[in-house]
């Protein structure tokens, strides 16, 4: 069953199209990724599944209804804008949301989530004696707080060190194995590529990329070559067949033209210097993103 579902959704502003005809489907159960550059439609589509906007056109349904209202105690949602109560006590702070969202004892969810996420000594502070770090942690307890059945995350990573970023992902992924469905949105690929079982890719307002990380890598098949030599990049210069080179220093990511087959490009370069690792893969789903993101900017690299 999909839990949550777009058919031909458009919203504008004014003579701006912010979302165009988008139909996708949520599968129940799942961790579905949005991906986008920024102004791409994401937010804009996320505030229209919470019904904060609402579409020009087209119908929204969530547990197979057409969505009507927040729905707070089956959705939880942390918004790109975050915002707390920053003169109430981080313990009083989170039990009032618990007690929003009818939980029957939220002090006895409230001192297991400042306990994971080490924020226990913190619980008789105020808010806003909290660290950016801890308010976003905060939020992401706020927001889960009840368990719910869908939980929609805009940009959940944004500004979290490692560590925190680790805990959120844990939560998220157990929140999934207890039959929750996790729509989030990232700028951050490698996230996306780990974490989602589904990615969609919105840009200019189309949807221009769904399915699993498998399924899209096979439209672009094994046209990439990533190689670690002793002279980096330098090495790559002149050899023909090379369509675009990704140089992260000590590595160097090669796209490949049509046709060509990787044994050339292999054989050049070892003809020139020691090949250190040489593998042949599916474009990387950043990779994948500037392709569609910046064709302009790839056509000047030809």
């Amino acid at each position: 069953m999909n839990i949550i579902e777009l058919d031909h959704i458009t919203k504008s502003y004014d003579n701006h199209i912010a979302v165009d005809d988008l139909t996708l489907q949520v599968p129940r159960g799942s961790i579905y990724g949005f991906i986008g550059p920024n102004g791409s439609g994401k937010t804009t589509t996320i505030r229209m599944i919470m019904n904060i906007l609402y579409p020009d056109s087209g119908v929204i349904r969530i547990f197979g209804r057409k969505h009507i209202g927040s729905r707070i105690d089956t959705i939880g949602y942390l918004p790109e804008e975050r915002g707390l109560y920053r003169k109430m006590k981080l313990k009083e702070l989170i039990n009032f949301y618990g007690e929003l969202k009818h939980l029957r004892k939220p002090s006895n969810e409230t001192d297991l989530w400042l306990e994971k996420f080490e924020l226990t000594k913190w619980a008789g502070k105020k808010v806003e004696t909290l660290s950016k770090g801890m308010s976003q942690k905060v939020q992401f307890i706020i927001t889960i707080i009840n368990r719910p059945e869908v939980i929609i995350l805009d940009e959940p990573f944004s500004g979290l060190d490692p560590v925190n970023a680790e805990i959120i992902k844990d939560v998220i992924l157990d929140l999934r194995e207890e039959g929750a469905t996790v729509l989030f949105s990232t700028h951050d690929m490698s996230v996306a590529e780990r974490m989602c079982d589904f990615i969609f890719m919105i840009y200019k307002g189309k949807k221009v990329l769904d399915g699993t990380l498998v399924s899209i890598q096979k439209v672009y098949g094994q046209d990439t070559i990533r190689i670690q030599s002793e002279k980096g990049a330098s090495v790559l210069d002149g050899i023909p067949g090379i369509e675009k080179i990704n140089d992260f220093g000590q590595l160097q990511e090669i796209r490949m033209m049509q046709g060509i087959d990787h044994q050339q490009i292999l054989s050049a370069v070892m003809a020139r210097t020691r090949i250190l690792k040489f593998e042949v893969a599916s474009p990387s789903l950043n990779d994948i993103f500037i392709r569609i993101a910046r064709p302009e900017k790839t056509e000047k690299n030809e």
